[in-house]
């Protein structure tokens, strides 16, 4: 007797779909092939455990599981589901009427509990494609599904709700999770902009970096304030839209960051890094496995690196690649994925070993050349691809004396919120979201200047040796800069103010 129970895995975010072939033969014994990890093989303890601690039986004759394809290595214990049921298939305890119509995954503890698995999401996102009407989850695991069109998700907190599922029983539409059982999104920060005393030009610069979603960089002694104002900037940024939101949570949950959670991810990310962290954290991939790095599990949010001086060379040069094409590809011996990683770079560093290079008073005690090779760390193309550079100078002591409060960041989202929903309506029907995403093309159907502006430009590039991604990258800060004053046309002034950010820079006493 042949059965057959559909599941599936992620490649990255490519879904593969995974067939469970049980077959029951005269002989003794229990076979699982098609090239199974350690995890998929120890499953088979896992799950007949499971199944004996419920009182069901296991064909007491020669059976064989393959798991097909075979040319695809199989990880993980989220087939374990998958291959129960094959078992009480053979063994009629459910029926084979409509087994077709489901995708299943799942681990299982030993007494039959549905433990959470990663990529539940991007599953659900697939299964209509995949020609399937529903799809079984864990309890832990269906909510992040819910948000999916089109297709029937249940959650399980066990083996016999499984069975029930799939043998129709009546209650088992008490299973289904929806969309009207998701909880509405809250935003939830600590830092404000409130409490940050004077620093209005690297305000204005952090502003402006939300709006269009700009890489930024921050430079000033220790205590100005650099960290505290990076942190406030996820106080200030907008909700995702549904795309985005089905994007990023796509990737929290092939990395397994979601188990638990009710629908989608809907704040948009802040990784703040560790100037420790290793190739393979940042950039993603792994031995057996390509898991996201922080740059993908940053997509559509922050990537903060604080003290990015701090950070081996070679480890700040692997961001080169994300940052222009806003996607990373993980190439190994044994797999090859990509992964979004349309990310805002943030980043602070003092500018000189003591960190007082630049600032009144002489407290700067470092020579030139040491100076000149604490720099050196930050590469010069990596330094290109930062869209506004900020000088932070410490705080007049009148001013924090004074005590008096800023402007909150509720007021400064709404302000973003608002050019953010310009730039929405700008690329309805463009493969991008904000300004700073835009191609060569968009640039120049959305950014056309006049003589004056072109004239001005064009002595800018001649004086500074601008080169071609300068040009971009200030055309598309101008851009952002015309959307705040709500002007349909870039001006000289937003040129200007454009080019004073992106050559304000460390160098500069």
């Amino acid at each position: 007797m042949l059965c057959r129970v559909f599941s599936a895995t992620c490649l990255g975010l490519e879904v593969v779909p995974i067939t469970i072939e049980v077959s029951v033969q005269q002989g003794v014994g229990i076979y699982l092939v098609g090239l199974p990890d350690s995890a998929v093989r120890e499953s088979l303890l896992r799950v007949t455990t499971a199944l004996k601690s419920y009182g069901f039986n296991i064909p007491g004759k020669k059976t064989v599981i393959n798991l097909a394809p075979a040319n695809i290595k199989k990880e993980g214990s989220a087939f374990d589901a998958a291959i129960a049921v094959g078992l009480l298939l053979s063994s009629g305890y459910v029926s084979s009427q409509n087994i077709g119509d489901f995708l299943l995954m799942g681990e299982l503890s030993l007494d039959g509990k549905m433990r959470p698995v990663p990529g539940a999401l991007p599953v659900a996102m697939k299964v209509e494609e995949m020609g399937y009407r529903a799809c079984i989850f864990p309890s832990d695991s269906a909510g992040e599904a819910a948000e999916v069109e089109g297709v029937e998700v249940y959650g399980a907190k066990d083996i016999v709700e499984v069975i029930d599922i799939l043998n129709g029983e009546g209650y088992v539409d008490s299973l289904k999770v929806s969309r009207e059982d998701m909880p509405a999104a809250m935003k939830t920060y600590n830092d404000d902009f409130k409490d940050v005393m004077g620093q209005e030009f690297a305000k204005r610069g952090l502003e402006i970096a939300a709006s269009g979603g700009h890489n930024i960089l921050l430079t000033g002694p220790p205590g100005a304030g650099k960290s505290f104002m990076s942190r406030c900037l996820a106080s200030i940024l907008p909700t995702m839209e549904k795309k985005e939101s089905l994007e990023t949570s796509a990737i929290y949950s092939v990395a397994g960051l979601t188990a638990g959670q009710r629908g989608l991810i809907s704040e948009r990310p802040f990784r703040s890094v560790h100037h420790s962290c290793s190739a393979v954290s940042l950039i993603g991939g792994g031995g057996q496995t390509a898991i996201p790095g922080e740059v993908s599990l940053s997509h559509n949010g922050v990537l903060f690196l604080d003290e990015i001086s701090l950070f081996p060379p070679s480890i700040l040069d692997m961001l080169r690649q994300p940052m222009e094409d806003r996607y990373i590809c993980i190439s190994r011996a044994k797999y090859k994925v990509r992964y979004p990683a349309s990310f805002m770079l943030v980043a602070s560093m003092n500018p000189c070993p003591c960190g007082f290079y630049g600032e009144e008073g002489g407290k700067c005690t470092c020579t030139p050349g040491m100076i000149s090779r604490y720099m050196s760390k930050i590469s010069g193309p990596l330094l290109d691809r930062i869209d506004l550079n900020i000088r932070v100078h410490p705080v007049d002591s009148k001013v924090l004396v004074g005590g008096k409060r800023a402007e909150k960041s509720e007021d400064i989202a709404r302000r973003v919120k608002e050019v953010r929903e310009i730039q929405a309506a700008r690329f309805k029907n463009e493969q991008c979201f904000t300004n700073s995403q835009m191609s060569s093309r968009q640039l120049a159907l959305y950014c056309p200047l006049k003589e004056g502006e072109k004239a001005f430009l064009d002595n800018v590039i001649k004086k500074y040796s601008i080169s071609a991604r300068g040009y971009d990258r200030i055309m598309k800060i101008s851009r952002t800069l015309a959307d705040m004053d709500r002007s349909e046309r870039i001006m000289i002034k937003h040129l200007s103010e454009a080019v004073h950010y992106r050559f304000f820079t460390t160098f500069v006493g």
